[in-house]
Order: C-alpha cells, then sequence, then structure tokens
C-alpha cells in the first residue's frame, strides 16, 4: 500500500486515491486488494497513458496520485477527512475501491465541498438497502445513506438488473431514476445539471468482461457501453469512483485492465469538463 499523500494535490489535478476497504462486502472479501493491481495495469508495458480523446496522461501536470488511505479503523471518518483535504486543495478526486460502502464517505466529502451533487451509478445492484444483515455500512447501502442525508440531488442508476420488492420502495422513496438493464438503449443520452460525481461498480458490466468481481450476474452492460456514456458527459464531472474489483476471482488481469481504461477516461472526461481556473460550481 502506497503511503497517503495530500500534497500531490493541487488545483484542477485529478488525483487518484485509493481505498482499499472490504468491511461492508455481503459475501467475498478480497476488494481491498484493489488498488495496487488497478495501478499496476495502468503503468504497464502492455499499453500506453493515452486516452481514446488523444490526451496523454504520462507526464500529465494535472494527473496525480495521492496514495491510499490507511482504513484499519474508522472507515467513514477516515475516507471523508481524506477526501476532504484533497478537495481543499482544489483537486478532484477519482477513487480506487475498495468495496461499494467507500462511495457514502467519499460523498459526505463532496457535498461539504460542492453541496448535494448529481450522482451517475452505474452498477448490477440498486445498493439501496436501508441495511443488510443489521450493517447500515454494508456495500448494499451505500445510496440509501446518500439519499437520507441529502448528499445528491439527484441519482441515475444505470445497468441495474436485480432489484427487489425493498430496494423498489427505496427507489421510490428517495427519487432514484432506475434505468434497469431491460430498458437499455445503446443511444441512451442523460443529461445533468453538475457538478457531476460517477460512481463505478465494475458488475454493471457483463461478467464475461470483469470476472474479477464478487458477485457474477449475467446480461450487463459492456466496457463500450459505458465508456459512450462517460465520453458524452457535457457537465463538470468532479469525481468519480471505481469500485468492487475482487483480484481473487480475476482471470489474468482481465479486470484490472478493464479499470484502468477506466482510470484514463474517466480522468481525461475530468479534465475535459473542468478547466484549471474555472471556480467551484
Amino acid at each position: 500500500m502506497s503511503t497517503f499523500q495530500p500534497e500531490s494535490a493541487q488545483k484542477g489535478r485529478v488525483v487518484l486515491l485509493g481505498l482499499p476497504h472490504d468491511d461492508g462486502s455481503s459475501f467475498l472479501r478480497g476488494c481491498a486488494q484493489a488498488p495496487p493491481l488497478i495501478r499496476e495495469a495502468l503503468h504497464s508495458d502492455h499499453g500506453n497513458m493515452f486516452t481514446e480523446s488523444g490526451m496523454d496522461l504520462g507526464n500529465h501536470p494535472r494527473f496525480g496520485d495521492a496514495g491510499d488511505l490507511d482504513l484499519n479503523a474508522n472507515m467513514v471518518d477516515r475516507i471523508t477527512d481524506g477526501v476532504r483535504q484533497l478537495l481543499d486543495r482544489g483537486a478532484h478526486v477519482l477513487g480506487l475501491g475498495g468495496d461499494h460502502a467507500v462511495t457514502y464517505p467519499v460523498l459526505r466529502a463532496y457535498a461539504a465541498v460542492y453541496g448535494p451533487v448529481d450522482i451517475l451509478h452505474f452498477d448490477a445492484h440498486p445498493d439501496l438497502y436501508d441495511e443488510l444483515g443489521g450493517n447500515r455500512l454494508s456495500h448494499a447501502c451505500p445510496f440509501a445513506r446518500i439519499m437520507e442525508e441529502g448528499l445528491a440531488k439527484r441519482l441515475v442508476q444505470v445497468g441495474i438488473r436485480t432489484m427487489n420488492a425493498h430496494q423498489r420502495e427505496q427507489a421510490v422513496r428517495f427519487g432514484v431514476e432506475v434505468i434497469e438493464m431491460r430498458h437499455w438503449q445503446p443511444d441512451l443520452l442523460l443529461h445533468f445539471d453538475g457538478p457531476l460525481y460517477l460512481s463505478l461498480d465494475l458488475d454493471g458490466m457483463d461478467p464475461a468482461f470483469v470476472p474479477g468481481v464478487s458477485h457474477y450476474e449475467p446480461g450487463g452492460l459492456s466496457p463500450r457501453d459505458i465508456l459512450g456514456l462517460i465520453q458524452r458527459i457535457d457537465v463538470p464531472l468532479v469525481g468519480a469512483d471505481i469500485v468492487e474489483y475482487n483480484p481473487t476471482r480475476d482471470i489474468n488481469g482481465m479486470t484490472a485492465v478493464v479499470a484502468a481504461k477506466f482510470v484514463r477516461e474517466l480522468t481525461a472526461r475530468m479534465i475535459e469538463t473542468n478547466p484549471v481556473y474555472a471556480e467551484r460550481l
């Protein structure tokens, strides 16, 4: 694990932040091992650091790495405080999970700086449980906490294909816009007012593309489906996370490579939609 380095954050810079936590996982542990393996795939000689828009992140002045947070205890406060340090320096944070429980404390920091944000959430699961197994901080619950606390003004979920009765009730309760996978259209257009935060659970994709996840749910999105939506974002994308990579289930590092691809493309879109001298919204 690399040491947390808040000094790497500068105004307008996108910084990676490892969130090695999987205590909230309900089925399998292993996601806490993900951040260094995503970084390894990102910097591997098998590819390069260019994005599809032609941006070279290899030595880009607006791309950095703040290392990993120590999350052995007090996960919520440690993540909120760590992210807040980076935001206060004017950076945009790209979190590397970790299970999906980390998104709730990240959004606590974002809401403290930006106010309630729009959220675009890719997942097989809506993660709206009030609690799971008595745990209100489970990776199945982050968006219930986020909506309860008013951290989001709008939540749009894409790729969902596991909705049960309780979570349908929760979606109605919180006014969540759910685009279930059975209603997916490749030409889907989403419009946001911004600022926008994007949370990508890798199991939102079909397991054929991402074998390194804990919960296999067939019939999901392709990487190209999600990349298309990312590249069409036309409001300030101020932060993002990539979560639920479980290396213990991966095959030949395939899922790490997919995650690294999204690191590049999300970084590019954050840089492109946030001019370096723009004031916070």
